[in-house]
Order: structure tokens, then C-alpha cells, then sequence
């Protein structure tokens, strides 16, 4: 199998060039090209539609990144757009709320177990923070136990500047599906634990997407009682993805709060975090939230048109099937090739990885080249997503693309 030629970005890094004159980096966090196979990605999209993207240089790409996971239908959906730009006409932005907001609400609390009252809000990172502020408020505790990621606030994020240490000592973090981690810190910090937050589908960086290992869950909600702490579900990925009471539905595990956003909408930006009315009520009594944007109309209608669709085109399923079959023959391939990288994850949310052995770091970056330069937009460092819109020609194509890169990694390094 030959390799591809480089793709030309021509266009794409002209204008990198010139962001990075502007802005810090160019563009923020991972979605910088050191991220990527830097050289190798556009940097700047033209246009979207159904499951593909194109760049400013006409690059056509089979996206299975759909924007970290916002695209949940496809790139370009006139039910949704059209939904927004009537409400355009009457308006969106004002001192007072619309009538579209209890509309939402009273459909969120109709699909999300967990889910008795809802405050709207725009980001994952303004809800995951919203619940933890909410636990501590209703708690009286400071101390959070964390597991996964859960968006760019000062109580989650460590290794980088700008951070007090005060504020990062207030935040532990378990290993997922490690429940003697788990209860190892409620012992050791018993009486000052506010919240256990956790991703329910686990998704460490750089490594296998983990589903929940049996009776995990479980274990973690039992411990939540046991210490009489708030368990959070952050939902942001698997909300509206895979299920639509998200992944407390599929397994079966309620929390006494959750978050959710990212494919609610479709890409437009709305979030959610939903939960226990008594803990929720914190919020008219003790704790402050609040944004001037948070009650704007537009992405609530998107995410009420979005609901429709997924529930009216049984889009989960479908999805689920897709993902599946990918899972599958993604496995089937690394076998044939006998290269050492993993499959995971569940069928929404695919991931090759790559095995930390000899030369894993040449392997990896030869495979995305190849994968990349073969129109397929996935990332060493993320998992993937399975999009509506993704035909089964797309999946062939992604698979077609993913053989011949594996292929490729054989020759090129033959022992493992």
C-alpha cells in the first residue's frame, strides 16, 4: 500500500499564520494543531453538511469528531435552522425569559431520570461547575471527588498556571472504575466530601474509552449514600447520545444531579444541569447563578427541534447500529494487520488507541497521517462520534481508510 500525498492546507495554515498574530496560539486548547498531526489537519473549516466537513483549501473530510460531539444529526439540519430563524423574528435576547424555556425544561424533565428541576446555561463547564456549586451549597461541604473531564473552571483543571493551589487542594481525583479509590478517599476525608462528580462512559486522554464495568455504577451511587455525599453524573457527552435520558438511563443508575449539553442541540449552545428538586432549590435560597445569556431563545428552540428529531428517527438506534458495526470491523482490521493499538469505547463513541510499546508514538503518527490524508477526520487524542448523517458508504469509506493506514503501519513497522 503507498502512502498518500500531503494534503494541501495551503489556505489553512496561511490563515494559522496569521491567527496566531491575533490571538494567543492562534485558536484555544485542543483545538491547536500540536493536537492533531500538526502539518498535517486543516486549521480553518469552510463548510459543513450531513457528516462531512471541508476546509478553506476544498479538503472534503468524513468527520467522526462532529465538533467534540456536538453534531449529533448532521452538519446542516433546515429543520433546526429554520426552527431558529422564526424564532429570530420574535426576538431571543432579552431582560425577561421566553416561554420556550419552560417548554424545554418540562421535556428534559419528562426524559432524564435524575431530572425534578433544570437551570439552562450555555457550556459544559458552566454546568459542571453550576452542580458543584450547587453541592456545596446545599452540603455545606467544600471538598470535591472528581473522575474524568469535566470542562476548564478552576476546580477542574490541574497541571496548568493561573490556578490558586488553595483551589486545587478543594478537588481529589479516583481512577474510574476503581471503587476501593473511590471509597478510599470518602474514608479518609469523611464529613468534608460536597460531591462526587463522574463521567458515567469513562474517557481518560490518550487512553481506552472505558464503558461501565458491571455493578460500577452501582458501587459508586451505594457509596454516595453510604457517605451521604451528592453523586453528579456529567452527562456533557453521553446526554442525548447514548440514550435520551443519557447514560443513567441506558445503565440504569441515577444520580441526584447531572449535566448535559454538547449533542442537546446540535450545535447550538445550550447546556443543562438537572437534578433533585430539594438539592436544586439551593439555588432560590442559598447559592447564586446567574448570566445574561443563559436565557437567550434561540438554542433552546434548537435543542426542542433537535429533541424531536432524534426521538421522531429513532436516531440512537440508528447510531448504535453504525457504531457497532464500526467497533466491529475496527477490531477485525488491527487483528489482520497484527498492529498493537486497542479498540474501545461504545458504539456512539469509537477509539483506536495505540499501545505503549516500542515505536507506539511513530505508529500513532503514521496512522493518523495516512487516516487524515485519506479524507477521515479522527484524532490521536480523542475518541470519536457517530453522527446521523454518516451513511453506511461514509462507514465504509472511514473503514476503507483505516485498513489502508493499518497497512501501511505493518510494513513500516513490522515488530511490535
Amino acid at each position: 500500500m503507498k502512502q498518500m500525498p500531503k494534503l494541501n492546507l495551503e489556505k489553512s495554515m496561511a490563515l494559522y499564520e496569521e491567527a496566531k498574530k491575533l490571538s494567543p496560539g492562534g485558536l484555544l486548547g485542543i483545538r491547536r494543531p500540536y493536537n492533531f498531526i500538526d502539518g498535517e489537519y486543516p486549521v480553518f473549516i469552510e463548510r459543513g453538511y450531513d457528516g462531512h466537513i471541508v476546509d478553506v483549501d476544498g479538503n472534503d473530510y468524513i468527520d467522526m469528531l462532529c465538533a467534540y460531539g456536538p453534531i449529533i444529526l448532521g452538519y446542516h439540519e433546515p429543520e433546526i435552522n429554520d426552527a431558529v430563524k422564526a424564532q429570530m423574528d420574535k426576538g431571543f435576547c432579552f431582560t425577561m425569559v421566553q416561554e420556550v424555556q419552560n417548554e424545554l425544561e418540562k421535556k428534559l424533565i419528562d426524559l432524564i431520570p435524575c431530572a425534578e428541576k433544570v437551570v439552562l446555561a450555555k457550556t459544559g463547564s458552566d454546568v459542571t461547575t453550576m452542580a458543584v456549586r450547587i453541592a456545596r451549597g446545599y452540603t455545606d461541604r467544600n471538598l470535591v471527588l472528581r473522575c474524568g473531564y469535566h470542562g476548564w473552571h478552576d476546580w477542574c483543571v490541574e497541571g496548568h498556571g493561573g490556578v490558586p493551589q488553595k483551589t486545587l487542594d478543594m478537588t481529589k481525583e479516583f481512577e474510574y472504575g476503581d471503587l476501593e479509590s473511590l471509597e478510599t478517599l470518602l474514608k479518609e476525608h469523611d464529613g468534608d466530601v460536597a460531591c462526587i462528580i463522574v463521567t458515567p462512559v469513562g474517557h481518560p486522554l490518550a487512553k481506552p474509552v472505558v464503558a461501565p464495568p458491571e455493578g460500577y455504577l452501582e458501587g459508586v451511587r451505594a457509596l454516595a449514600d453510604k457517605y451521604d455525599v451528592v453523586l453528579v453524573f456529567d452527562e456533557i457527552r453521553t446526554g442525548f447520545r447514548v440514550s435520551m435520558g443519557g447514560a443513567q438511563e441506558r445503565y440504569g443508575v441515577t444520580p441526584d444531579l447531572a449535566v448535559f449539553g454538547k449533542a442537546m442541540a446540535n450545535g447550538y449552545p445550550i447546556s443543562a444541569c438537572v437534578g433533585k428538586a430539594e438539592i436544586m432549590d439551593v439555588l432560590e435560597s442559598k447559592v447564586f447563578v446567574s448570566s445574561t445569556f443563559f436565557p437567550n431563545s434561540l438554542e433552546m428552540v434548537a435543542a426542542l427541534k433537535c429533541i424531536e428529531i432524534l426521538e421522531r428517527e429513532n436516531v440512537i438506534d440508528d447510531i448504535y447500529k453504525k457504531g457497532e458495526r464500526f467497533l466491529v470491523e475496527c477490531e477485525r482490521l488491527i487483528k489482520k494487520y497484527d498492529v498493537p493499538a486497542t479498540v474501545s469505547g461504545i458504539p456512539p463513541m469509537p477509539y483506536i488507541t495505540f499501545d505503549k510499546c516500542v515505536d507506539y508514538k511513530e505508529r500513532r503518527t503514521r496512522f493518523f497521517t495516512e487516516t487524515i490524508r485519506r479524507g477521515l477526520f479522527i484524532q490521536p487524542y480523542h475518541h470519536g462520534y457517530i453522527a446521523y448523517r454518516h451513511t453506511d458508504a461514509d462507514i465504509d469509506a472511514s473503514l476503507k481508510a483505516i485498513e489502508e493506514a493499518l497497512e501501511i503501519v505493518a510494513a513500516e513497522y513490522p515488530e511490535k
